[in-house]
């Protein structure tokens, strides 16, 4: 328990940082709002290529990143997890142009009780009786908010699906959280740049040539996508996947929460109802754990003054 405890808090930190970078994300796509979706993923990908390899070479960890291209297993395992990034990207960019920001939100709020549900039939992660109550008044939660967009709800569905399974993959993959996401971006590259290609052709050309403010938009998904990747990603690798499951409520959170003081949005009574359940889901999970932390402490007091 002590050790499962100190995995949790060495990985913390990486969650949350990525969770309020995605929570944000919203305000940055305003300003590219003007950019086709899939020509915005295929330059997510191109700006983000550099930037990964920019951090290989000052971490200086070229030999790592031969190694995995080496590596059959983690190049397929790779390959999985770049195509379930790329149509979860291509979705939710899609789904907030589109003004779908509440499937979106809705999908990162079904996202953890399927990232939980394959940490336990994949990995065989096990949850406390407390911890079965929070997962089932999120459960809950969930179930209001989704009886208020049955029509949209193939899009938040195909959004948790796609982001569990690329989680799932990055956690078992024999690849770091920078290598990994460098192999992602390589194994994307030449679909990106067919899809550029594609735009380039057209009448309208690419909107990347449009204005000067657009492109340096454009240009900064280099960092906004590769930074909450390379924390998730490590906090994927030190955490138990049921308990970073459960973490992915806070994204979707600050999306509602923006949608509400920013954006100016009417908070419904199921969106309502889902926040009420989900916060004392949040609030029983964590004071699970809390105890639980607090109960192998003292455990170890009590064998060291034993051996003693």
């Amino acid at each position: 328990m002590t050790g499962t405890h100190q995995k949790i808090g060495s990985g913390l930190p990486f969650a949350l940082g990525a969770h309020a970078i995605w929570g944000s994300m919203p305000i940055y796509l305003i300003l590219v709002k003007a950019v086709p979706s899939l020509e915005f993923v295929a330059w997510r990908l191109i700006f983000t290529l550099p930037l990964c390899l920019a951090i290989v070479a000052l971490r200086r960890q070229g030999a790592q990143l031969v190694e995995v291209l080496r590596n059959r297993k983690a190049l397929l395992t790779l390959l999985g997890s770049s195509a379930m990034i790329a149509i979860n990207w291509f979705l939710y960019v899609w789904a907030i142009q589109n003004d779908h920001v509440y499937a979106a939100s809705l999908g990162y709020y079904i996202l953890p009780l399927i990232m939980m549900l394959l940490g336990l039939l994949v990995l065989g992660e096990r949850l406390t009786r407390r911890q079965w109550a929070a997962v089932t008044l999120a459960g809950i939660g969930v179930a209001a908010l989704a009886g208020g967009a049955l029509t949209t709800l193939w899009i938040s569905l195909s959004m948790a699906i796609t982001f569990a399974v690329y989680g799932l993959l990055r956690k078992t993959v024999a690849a770091g959280a920078l290598v990994g996401l460098t192999v992602e971006s390589f194994i994307l590259l030449p679909l990106s740049l067919a899809i550029l290609a594609w735009f380039w052709a057209t009448p309208e050309g690419p909107a990347m040539g449009q204005s000067l403010a657009l492109a340096i938009a454009i240009m900064g998904s280099g960092p906004m996508t590769a930074t909450p990747l390379l924390l998730f990603a490590t906090a994927a690798r030190r955490m138990p996947y049921t308990v970073i499951g459960f973490l992915q409520f806070l994204s979707p959170t600050i999306v509602f929460l923006l949608g509400m003081f920013v954006f100016g949005e009417e908070l419904h009574p199921a969106q309502l109802a889902c926040f009420a359940a989900i916060w004392a889901a949040a609030a029983l999970f964590i004071w699970d754990l809390v105890r639980s932390s607090h109960r192998a402490r003292q455990d170890q007091k009590a064998a060291s003054s034993a051996s003693a």
